[in-house]
């Protein structure tokens, strides 16, 4: 089994920064064939892909609207991902999923077999 369990979600105002961190462990999580990737869920919308990172962070991905403000990042000692959010907007508003997958850089949903149960991020205006 693989366990993720993210945190570091909040209440911030516009134009600041956060960092959410994933936490992994189980029997069979293994840092060094696993992608790690963030996603996220608005209010009212289906899930939708933020960035991916490889094994060995040497490969990111992430979507266009968080291009420049946010960075994934891993730490393979310490079974963790981290996504730094900075300049933040209203529409960043969103439960954030932490996932793992085996594979290069998956970004669809369907390819990650792995979730967290959440962390809530959400902006004011």
């Amino acid at each position: 089994q693989v366990q993720l369990v993210e945190s570091g979600g909040g209440l911030v105002q516009a134009g600041d920064s956060l960092r959410l961190s994933c936490a992994a462990s189980g029997r069979t999580f293994n840092s060094y064939a696993m992608a790690m990737a963030w996603f996220r869920q608005p209010p009212g919308k289906e899930r939708e892909f933020v960035a991916a990172i490889n094994w060995n962070g040497v490969h990111t991905y992430g979507r266009e609207s968080v291009e420049g403000r946010f960075t994934i990042s891993r730490d393979n000692a310490k079974n963790t991902v981290y996504l730094q959010m900075s300049s933040l907007k209203p529409e960043d508003t969103a439960v954030y999923y932490c996932a793992a997958a085996r594979g290069l850089l998956p970004i669809t949903t369907g390819e990650y077999s792995h979730w967290g149960q959440g962390t809530q991020v959400t902006v004011s205006s």
